[in-house]
């Protein structure tokens, strides 16, 4: 018979917070379970700019992901208040002008919808890397 010994101490890793604002609800769920198994921590889905301005009061995320129409209309004053707070974003829209987006924010990235999970874990992975 052998001892059993505690388990050997493993490090808790704070997961990354992204947080997701998008208002068509199967999108913003469907984008949860790919993020999460990801291993980001999502923090929304937020379906409007109020909602996720006032989330913003409690919460720093590390990086952001938004639709552009939203139910109280366009993203640009959320985007900008994130842009203010120097933390990346990727736009995922079937919607946006990315030659707009890109121009007023330069630092952003533009994802149309649909695209890959591969494609939204690459983009927010490069960009925690950039901003780490």
């Amino acid at each position: 018979m052998t001892a059993v010994g505690p388990a050997p101490r493993t490090e808790c890793r704070k997961r990354p917070v992204i947080l997701l604002v998008e208002d068509e609800m199967i999108i913003a769920f469907d984008l949860c379970d790919r993020l999460e198994d990801c291993g980001f921590e999502v923090d929304g889905p937020y379906p409007s700019v109020a909602r996720a301005m006032a989330a913003l009061g409690a919460l720093r995320p590390e990086a952001a992901i938004l639709d552009v129409q939203l139910t109280d209309g366009d993203v640009m004053p959320l985007a900008d208040r994130l842009a203010e707070m120097k933390i990346p974003i990727i736009f995922h829209s079937g919607h946006a002008k990315p030659e707009f987006l890109r121009q007023r924010y330069p630092e952003a990235a533009v994802c149309s919808k649909p695209c890959s999970a591969g494609t939204l874990e690459d983009s927010l992975r490069s960009m925690l890397v950039h901003n780490g």
